[in-house]
């Protein structure tokens, strides 16, 4: 009976949060349902949009067997070297037991982390990539990124005020908002807020 009420409390879970919208709703490197626990799950699903270091990530992946009972943490995320890490967002401290968890994630050939509080609400990154991620439905024209990316190779770094002076084929902050997004173009989104003196330099692959 046990397996059967953990099965169907797993499945109330997966039901309740896939009719509940958590914003903004767009996503650059999830592959799948975007299905959040919590607003601090979408959170934390902000910052590994704008995390260079990952490839991509899944919400609610395959439940772990942490000590007879399942777990499903809140993403499953692969890095540059494939390795696979489930994440919990901050709001689970004190409700999961991490060690546990550790060794069910280990035994099924990834890596566990309870992201911290400080990590997601700690500076400004969330706040910018919570900015950038509303034009996450955006397209760049390619006149857009062609006259962008010519203008940097030519001067090394521009201003958000001054690329803005690039695009003309699509909305300037949801053009350059994109370009960032897709590892074109790249900004501090640590340092403080993003405004018209931000620099802006070009990524190479």
């Amino acid at each position: 009976m046990g397996t059967i009420n953990d099965t169907e409390a797993v499945a109330g879970s997966l039901a309740r949060a896939s009719f509940t919208v958590f914003h903004p709703v767009h996503t650059i490197r999830c592959t799948g349902a975007r299905i959040y626990r919590s607003q601090a799950a979408r959170d934390l699903a902000c910052l590994l949009d704008v995390d260079r270091d990952v490839v991509s990530w899944e919400c609610m992946p395959k439940p772990l067997e942490v000590r007879g009972r399942p777990h499903v943490p809140d993403f499953g995320m692969v890095d540059p070297d494939g390795r696979l890490w489930l994440l919990d967002a901050p709001d689970r401290h004190g409700v999961v037991d991490e060690k546990a968890v550790e060794s069910a994630a280990a035994e099924a050939g990834g890596s566990y982390r309870l992201v911290s509080r400080r990590e997601v609400y700690g500076g400004y990154r969330l706040k910018n990539a919570r900015d950038l991620l509303r034009y996450g439905g955006y397209n760049a024209r390619l006149g857009d990124r062609i006259r962008l990316l010519a203008a940097l190779d030519e001067q090394g770094s521009l201003t958000l005020a001054e690329c803005m002076c690039a695009i003309r084929e699509t909305q300037p902050i949801a053009g350059i908002a994109v370009l960032i997004l897709g590892g074109f173009i790249e900004v501090d989104l640590d340092s403080g807020p993003l405004g018209p003196e931000t620099v802006v330099r070009r990524i190479r692959a």
